[in-house]
């Protein structure tokens, strides 16, 4: 565990009791956001947002292997935020960004027309924009995205290595820096394949995080932080995130790239 995992998690543990206090609430509801209140700090809406009771039990299940509190916290998330989520599938971390930005923030799903031939991805995009008011929808393939307004942050969770597979990525990526502020952040996690470049991304989907890097800086961003709270040794890198062996617990890194001031 490295010193920023440390960190996050020391801070994190300490709002467990005001989560506590929130899940004890029968009346709370996901549309009645935690970080409603500007006031209320980082770490004390992620908590709450992780622990709601708005999220399904599927979700909470994955937890222990996503470890979304320590996730977000990294990423850079804080209430009043505008996301951009990029194909947020089925939702898992949309409902814990639209929890943690609250009432005044967004969280805006980017989603492809063909991620949405899977039926179970086309019921989350609909069913979540139902739910958060806070959270709103655009199909467009990603290199014609514009946002109306500047992005505080980018998200991309487990998808990254899918832009490789018949996108312009070096096009992508120059979108993402054109739809953040100045300052803005562009949070990149993904299963890694150390060494192998671009090659796995169809095969295996997996992704060489130097290659991340090496992509994203040649848009414009500088990097400004890693985590491996997410890292497997164990993983032998050669197998597919759905695997048996490995579905759940692959070796994943966390990248937070920054556009500059």
């Amino acid at each position: 565990m490295n010193q920023i995992t440390r960190i996050l998690t020391a801070s994190l543990l300490a709002g467990t009791a005001l989560a506590a206090c929130s899940s004890a609430k029968p009346d709370q509801t996901a549309e009645a956001s935690p970080a409603a209140d500007e006031a209320i700090s980082a770490d004390q809406a992620i908590t709450l947002a992780v622990a709601s009771e708005g999220r399904p039990a599927g979700d909470k299940e994955r937890d222990e292997d996503r470890k979304p509190a320590i996730t977000v916290a990294f990423a850079g998330v804080k209430p009043g935020d505008t996301v951009i989520e990029l194909m947020p599938g089925g939702g898992y971390y949309t409902r814990i960004l639209a929890e943690t930005v609250g009432e005044t923030g967004k969280v805006i799903m980017v989603t492809s027309p063909g991620s949405l031939k899977y039926g179970s991805n086309a019921e989350s995009f609909e069913a979540l924009q139902e739910r958060y008011p806070n959270v709103t929808g655009v199909i467009t393939e990603l290199v014609d995205f514009k946002p109306e307004a500047p992005a505080d942050l980018i998200w991309t969770t487990e998808n990254y290595h899918d832009l490789h597979n018949g996108s312009d990525v070096a096009a992508i990526n120059a979108v993402m820096f054109d739809a953040l502020k100045p300052g803005g952040l562009y949070f990149v996690e993904d299963h890694s394949a150390p060494g192998t470049g671009t090659s796995a991304t169809d095969t295996i989907h997996r992704i060489d995080p130097a290659a991340v890097k090496e992509e994203v800086e040649a848009a414009g961003f500088t990097l400004d932080a890693e985590s491996d709270h997410l890292a497997n040794p164990g993983d032998p890198h050669d197998i597919g995130p759905f695997d048996p062996s490995i579905e759940g617990k692959t070796d994943r890194f966390a990248l937070r790239f920054k556009k500059p001031e």
